[in-house]
């Protein structure tokens, strides 16, 4: 089971960069974005793409498919630069595409469905542990992951909740997610866990709603708004050592991030 990493220099201030909906959401690519100066980011996502960045920005691109990448992504940014690599093929080889000169990643990986039952547990869970490990071999000590809610829905009374059922059935996906959310926690990494609730291709239709882990078990949010969630958590140090839970809804008030991130409680 493969699953690509990506990665995005960034040469200015994060606030340069900012991420839209993929027009090739078809493409099998998981981004991971490594800003390489003063600040840095590493993202790894097949749920979304970096897709239009400042003249700041040099994107750095790690895919599966080289050929296909090349073709499809340098049309909308002629300045990537595509990379290939994979979370389940253990933190040495991640660590040499991370480099030395990253100071964080942001990680939203995610399996393919398919045969194998232990897909989830190979990227969503030990792929995380090889990214978290290969930080702590090139000094990384900013963690930021996309994971999901519901994860520790058992705990939360929402083992019938059809959407828990659902996301379980491919090889315990959940399951997996929290165990890798577990090992960041204990990790000493600088971390924020980031989760959301569906995830959708449309632009925002509505305000992010930010709540403290183990809360939300329905709701969904835009794609574009989980990777403005993820760059501004690199931004803001209210995000530190923080588990957040997001989605979207027309009625809730536009608030700030530093705002949001400070209204959650560390645990």
């Amino acid at each position: 089971m493969a699953v690509s990493v990506t990665s995005l220099i960034l040469r200015n201030s994060p606030r340069t960069l900012w991420t839209q909906r993929s027009h090739h959401s078809h493409l099998p690519i998981t981004l991971s974005t490594t800003l390489k100066t003063s600040r840095s980011l590493s993202l790894n996502s097949n749920k979304m793409e970096a897709s239009e960045i400042t003249e700041e920005v040099t994107e750095n691109a790690g895919v599966r498919d080289l050929v296909k990448a090349r073709t499809t992504l340098l049309n909308d940014s002629p300045d990537l630069q595509i990379v290939k690599a994979d979370v389940t093929e253990g933190s040495e080889k991640l660590a040499q595409v991370i480099g030395d000169d990253s100071e964080a990643v942001i990680c939203a990986t995610g399996f393919r469905p398919g045969w194998d039952l232990f897909a989830p547990w190979k990227v969503d869970n030990f792929g995380t542990v090889n990214l978290v490990e290969a930080c702590r071999k090139v000094g990384v000590n900013r963690f930021i992951l996309i994971s999901s809610i519901l994860v520790n829905g058992a705990a939360m009374g929402q083992i019938l909740n059809p959407a828990y059922i659902f996301l379980n059935v491919f090889g315990l996906t959940l399951v997996a997610k929290l165990q890798a959310e577990q090992y960041i926690r204990k990790s000493g990494i600088n971390y924020t866990i980031v989760r959301p609730g569906g995830l959708k291709n449309e632009p925002p239709t509505g305000n992010v709603v930010m709540e403290p882990e183990d809360t939300l078990y329905e709701g969904s949010i835009s794609r574009d708004q989980v990777a403005e969630v993820a760059v501004e958590a690199l931004i803001h140090s209210e995000s530190y050592y923080k588990v957040v839970e997001i989605v979207s809804r027309p009625d809730a008030p536009k608030r700030s991030y530093e705002d949001l991130f400070g209204s959650i409680k560390q645990r």
